[in-house]
């Protein structure tokens, strides 16, 4: 069974999503993994990584996204006919072993999911709604990927920032996480704030079941080799080092890189846009660097 990895971090613009589809285009391109990325950001920014504006409005339009998955499970259908194999689109970018599971700018209505959970909760005669939301939060994503678990290596989640529903069921399923940080406070902040949630969700969640997710690491993005501001990163990453220790920071950093900008109007990751770049050479870096954990 592959390894479930979620790129999360509480604040947005730290590099999640570009972590996400550049070391998952790396671990099938230069190691030979099957791997699956999965966008769980209504943004859309994982898939419009790997496929064009235009293929993702046609697999919409065949209802060919997560949403379909997760509406069949919050509404079950015996008469629906997708599954998560048709569901998933394969090879994109035409790199073999890369797939991806597209997300949608509508994943879900919350109100529908409280509804739901209330009435499931009214039939079981509790008054304990906590309890069934939890449930809720860990077999949603499970009982998704649970079809084709066994045929990954890698299952990489793309969590949106902040703590929504899909997140907390992305940390709850996973084995492993990630943490992108620019090196700045409020970046860092972020992290703090994360790894309080995680504490607190597997708190809520210890009469169920156990949550074993473990942090790989953290990884900053957008460095800066400028002296100035070289300066000052150091010290805020150094402040991270003492309240994480040197061990839970990955010693390969993201430079700031015009070309992994670029790579994305083109809906592909950079390591097969641009692979001589400099941004291209650290994600093949850091992804040896992953798997040497492993």
């Amino acid at each position: 069974m592959g390894y479930v990895i979620a790129t999360a971090n509480m604040k947005g613009g730290v590099g999640k999503t570009t972590l996400t589809v550049n070391i998952a285009t790396c671990l099938a391109k230069e190691h030979g993994k099957r791997v699956l990325v999965l966008d769980l950001d209504s943004q859309i920014s994982a898939t419009l990584s790997l496929t064009s504006p235009l293929d993702f409005a046609k697999r919409r339009k065949q209802r060919k996204t997560l949403r379909y998955l997760i509406d069949d499970i919050i509404n079950p259908n015996q008469n629906q006919k997708l599954t998560i194999q048709d569901i998933i689109q394969s090879q994109v970018c035409n790199q073999q072993g890369l797939d991806l599971l597209p997300g949608d700018i509508d994943l879900y209505d919350e109100f529908i999911v409280s509804e739901m959970l209330h009435q499931q909760a009214v039939a079981l005669g509790t008054q304990d709604f906590e309890t069934i939301w939890n449930r809720f939060e860990r077999v949603l994503l499970t009982k998704i990927l649970e079809p084709i678990r066994q045929e990954y290596d890698f299952i990489m989640l793309d969590c949106a920032p902040g703590y929504n529903l899909l997140t907390r069921s992305a940390l709850a399923t996973s084995n492993f996480y990630i943490l992108p940080a620019k090196p700045e406070p409020l970046s860092v902040i972020g992290i703090q704030l994360l790894e309080r949630r995680i504490a607190q969700l597997k708190e809520s969640h210890e009469q169920e079941a156990e949550m074993d997710i473990q942090m790989l690491g953290i990884v900053f993005t957008m460095s800066n080799t400028n002296l100035l501001t070289g300066r000052y990163y150091k010290q805020v990453m150094q402040r991270v080092q003492q309240d994480f220790g040197a061990a839970k920071i990955f010693q390969t950093q993201i430079p700031i890189d015009v070309n992994v900008a670029k790579a994305v109007d083109s809906f592909m990751p950079v390591v097969l846009n641009n692979p001589q770049s400099a941004g291209s050479k650290a994600f093949i870096q850091l992804t040896k660097e992953l798997l040497q954990k492993f």
